[in-house]
């Protein structure tokens, strides 16, 4: 897997072991950073990817001038891997991985996130769980990766919808 834009393009990242994982695809992550750098300037803005896997939206922020960007990741295995994948660029940029669950974690925060990444595991059912999670946290933009139909809450408004073969894309707005 590689990062796909900005200062980083084609570095190689270490993927977790797909059964564990289900990396965002290369062209996914392409579209979703080019529609965001149509709404938002990325310089000195901030990144949350609330359940990592890989690391590869953190680090895709990072890459293409977000000045600050946090992963979350609860699995030991996957975790263990994004470290590795961090350690090459947490030294240069304002990069952190966070061990725990992302809704208990999001809750603790006491930083504001401009742009929110939300792709759980996709029947786990907790889509509307992060997006009330998130609330108190989200400066501007969340941005949903799902396969099915997600509630969204009265205080986010959908910006844009994209299709993926069977992922959905979804921007809203605080």
């Amino acid at each position: 897997m590689n990062i796909t834009g900005g200062i980083y393009n084609r570095q190689k990242i270490k993927a977790p072991d797909e059964n564990i994982t289900r990396p965002t695809l290369s062209k996914v992550r392409m579209s979703v950073f080019n529609t965001l750098s149509a709404l938002i300037e990325f310089n000195g803005k901030s990144f949350l990817d609330m359940y990592s896997g890989s690391g590869i939206m953190s680090l895709e922020a990072i890459s293409r001038g977000f000045e600050s960007a946090v992963a979350i990741e609860q699995n030991k295995k996957v975790y263990s891997v994004i470290k590795s994948n961090f350690l090459k660029y947490e030294k240069k940029h304002d990069l952190k991985l966070i061990f725990g669950d992302s809704l208990k974690v999001c809750k603790k925060f006491e930083q504001k996130f401009d742009v929110i990444y939300i792709d759980p595991p996709y029947f786990a059912g907790i889509y509307e769980k992060s997006l009330e999670a998130i609330k108190e946290i989200c400066n501007d933009i969340v941005i949903l990766e799902h396969v099915t139909e997600v509630e969204i809450p009265k205080n986010f408004e959908i910006l844009k919808q994209k299709k993926y073969g069977d992922k959905i894309i979804t921007f809203l707005h605080k």
